[in-house]
């Protein structure tokens, strides 16, 4: 019997990230994984695969110095797995071997990618495959120019490809080793940009992606890709001149003003959802790090590598509440309607974000009141939005809040609709309307 049949998209999404997640700790735990050739605490290998598949980046154990080739091996399959989407990668053999999927494998691989139409979805995963194959390659390349003379040939392209599939899945995993993520190359602009430019790309979407290479043929781009593109390019250019502002006189006090921009921006790009730093995040003022958290919750765009909130959800909440202000009868934005359907939905992923949030920091708050309350707001949104970007709790924290982080950055990644309808049947009675009577909210 064919699976696809059995269960509904969200059940498979939602199942097939779960059953990943148990078979990359599993495969973790093997003492070939660890450069000590120890078995490793399952419990340890299931919050490393959680945040390796859910492309988070928050770590136990450092990546760099604990783990062998081996467990380097199967973190950054997961990551490659993680950002692209498992269902995604599960159809490939079968479209490459000139055989035909079926339309409800069709229909998974439109939800795992984002997208809303199914016509035309298999050239489409086509294009974004390649895309990603060529685009992690040349980021590879690019840092191994770097890496490549400090580390060796070898040991230099593997660097480069490893962080450069890191970054284009804004998984924010290093091999540096000793938690520094990319602290020692502050002042590389090779390393800053491209690391960059892979955690825009990756952040922007599939869709939107594709939807820029075919610019010149169709002269147009689709509403999606507008709000993206705009988004995208206010979230970076007003945080970066805020965080220049704020830590011009602590944590840039001492860089040249070329370091202090490059620096402003790659932590302004990184939260958005990479999880890579330059800077000690522990010694920015609470004000920059509130900004950090503000991005992150935000994220990047639907249907891409990146998690938090979505810069399309956050533009159609902004949108529908200045439609009301302005008491017009519909939702619009560049000459176009927006549905009610779409706005409900965007509220009710911001309600489930902030209950996820706020319910994460409330449970760690209490077991582990060694630390800050923005240190563990800071620590569950970096979960939430799949960033991994820490205040450097992560390893001190106590197992009920590890258990917490990696339900979030399941929930985060996954998607919390998608695991919600996985257990929730849809109600699809319409037969009938109860009377109307309002309420008073304000």
């Amino acid at each position: 019997m064919n699976i696809f049949r059995k269960f509904s998209g969200s059940q498979i999404i939602a199942g097939g990230f779960f059953l990943l997640i148990l078979i990359g700790a599993f495969l973790l735990s093997l003492p070939v994984s660890s450069a000590s050739g120890e078995p490793t605490n399952y419990f340890d290998c299931v919050f490393t695969a959680t945040s390796a598949l859910c492309v988070t980046g928050l770590v136990v154990l450092d990546t760099g110095t604990y783990w062998s080739v081996f467990g380097k091996f199967i973190i950054i399959a997961l990551i490659q797995i993680g950002g692209v989407g498992f269902m995604s990668l599960a159809t490939m053999p079968v479209i490459f071997a000139g055989k035909k999927i079926s339309f409800s494998q069709r229909m998974l691989v439109k939800d795992s990618l984002g997208i809303s139409v199914v016509n035309g979805v298999v050239k489409l995963l086509k294009k974004i495959l390649l895309l990603v194959v060529t685009t992690e390659l040349i980021g590879a390349a690019l840092l191994s120019i770097v890496f490549v003379p400090q580390f060796g040939f070898k040991k230099g392209i593997l660097y480069g490809l490893f962080h450069s599939i890191s970054a284009f899945c804004n998984a924010g995993f290093d091999i540096m080793g000793n938690f520094s993520s990319l602290t020692a190359y502050q002042s590389s602009v090779i390393v800053n940009v491209t690391i960059m430019l892979l955690i825009i790309f990756g952040g922007l979407g599939f869709v939107v992606l594709v939807d820029g290479i075919h610019f010149k043929l169709r002269k147009k781009i689709s509403l999606q890709s507008k709000v993206v593109l705009i988004v995208t390019s206010i979230l970076i250019i007003f945080p970066t001149i805020l965080f220049f502002l704020l830590e011009k006189g602590n944590s840039l006090a001492t860089m040249t003003l070329k370091d202090s921009i490059l620096a402003s921006l790659f932590q302004v790009v990184s939260p958005r959802t990479a999880g890579f730093n330059t800077l000690e995040l522990a010694s920015l003022r609470e004000s920059t790090s509130f900004l950090m958290i503000i991005l992150m919750f935000i994220g990047g765009s639907p249907g891409s590598t990146a998690g938090g909130l979505k810069t399309t959800t956050i533009f159609v909440i902004i949108v529908s509440a200045l439609s009301l202000i302005k008491n017009k009868p519909r939702v619009e934005a560049f000459k176009r309607t927006i549905s009610y359907d779409i706005v409900n939905k965007a509220l009710i992923i911001l309600c489930l974000a902030f209950f996820l949030i706020i319910t994460g920091t409330m449970i760690i708050s209490f077991t582990n009141p060694e630390f800050s309350f923005m240190q563990v707001l800071y620590e569950v949104t970096s979960a939430y939005a799949t960033v991994g970007l820490t205040l450097g709790i992560t390893p001190k924290l106590n197992l009920i809040a590890r258990v917490v982080l990696i339900i979030i950055m399941y929930f985060g990644r996954v998607g919390s609709l998608t695991v919600l309808y996985s257990f929730i049947k849809p109600d699809n009675k319409t037969g009938y309307e109860y009377p109307k009577e309002d309420v008073e909210i304000g």
